[in-house]
């Protein structure tokens, strides 16, 4: 695997030396020669270039980035690996073919349809395997002047809880929080760092009354709004949920964790198929514009509602949603 990962790597720069516009053009005999007599995998290729991307996500700096910034930074380390993804296909295919000696043409531009599938299927492999990508997208970057304490001692304190919070070590990072909010009351990161140990620790009713105390010092905090109807949800209170997720839209519009976990509500717990759709098809059309790897979550939860409104016989309800929202089913 490393002989063949070595060879296209000395194979491309000879490739885009001769790209006019947004093809590039391989002799099928210069790919065959190549990789003759090389048994491949190619899911190993998908693996290959989305270890690539998740070692690039890995090295973004999550400091002082807002959602769309860390997007796009995701965004470019997953454009670094499609064509190179695409033409290793594409080679083996070659490799393997009978007969006839065909040119490999490499479709390097972003809005054609081929591009945007190989750009899918590494996206697809990094939500489900790589952890640094998922770390980046749910980092919280949205600070008030509450946010952090001004206050030496109950900072210090916080920062002594971290290394046990970030180890998921809840039990042994909570007395650190609790220690910093006796100190400065208004500590809203240390509120919310309260609420998710509380949560993680399935005590949900005092998560939900710390989380409360951080929107009571910042009430756009986005990590208690976000993280406030995740434990109703648990609570089995799918009411409380439904209008928490829904309150997250009065200070931040555009959210489409918001409308995810509305359209997770209706889809699960009051079984409303069509509510659902309309929240989930907004909230695929927000990950899809501002290039969120969540897209990925979005899509599958349209996937199971086509089956759940098929089966109800409503199938032509569920390509009107599609159509109202803008939304073409892909075909593959």
């Amino acid at each position: 695997m490393k002989t063949i990962v070595i060879s296209i790597a000395f194979i491309l720069p000879g490739i885009f030396a001769f790209a006019q516009k947004d093809k590039t053009v391989l002799s099928g005999d210069q790919a065959k020669d190549i990789l003759k007599n090389i048994s491949l995998d190619t899911a190993k290729f998908l693996s290959m270039s989305g270890k690539n991307a998740c070692a690039c996500i890995d090295s973004i700096s999550l400091v002082d980035k807002n959602s769309d910034q860390l997007s796009g930074d995701i965004s470019r380390c997953i454009d670094k690996e499609v064509t190179s993804y695409g033409l290793a296909l594409k080679i083996y295919r070659s490799m393997i073919a009978d007969g006839k000696s065909n040119n490999i043409i490499i479709n390097s531009n972003k809005n054609s349809e081929e591009y945007q599938r190989n750009y899918y299927k590494i996206e697809t492999w990094l939500k489900d395997s790589c952890p640094s990508l998922n770390k980046a997208v749910s980092s919280n970057n949205k600070e008030s002047e509450y946010s952090f304490s001004k206050d030496e001692e109950a900072v210090a304190l916080y920062n002594k809880g971290i290394p046990y919070f970030d180890k998921e070590n809840y039990k042994d990072a909570l007395p650190y929080f609790e220690k910093a909010v006796k100190k400065d009351p208004k500590f809203a990161f240390a509120w919310d760092n309260i609420g998710i140990c509380y949560r993680r620790m399935n005590n949900f009713d005092a998560a939900i009354a710390a989380y409360n105390k951080s929107l009571e010092i910042d009430p756009k905090g986005i990590t208690p709004l976000q993280n406030i109807p995740v434990a109703y949800e648990y609570k089995k209170e799918y009411d409380k949920a439904l209008q928490a997720y829904l309150d997250i839209l009065k200070y931040y519009p555009g959210d489409p964790e918001a409308y995810y976990g509305a359209g997770r509500i209706f889809t699960y717990f009051k079984i409303d198929y069509e509510k659902a759709m309309q929240y989930m098809c907004q909230c695929y059309n927000i990950y899809t514009k501002t290039k969120s790897p969540y897209r990925v979550d979005a899509e599958k939860q349209i996937s199971y509602l086509y089956g759940k409104l098929k089966a109800d016989g409503k199938e032509e309800l569920f390509y009107k949603i599609l159509k109202d929202n803008n939304i073409t089913p892909s075909k593959n």
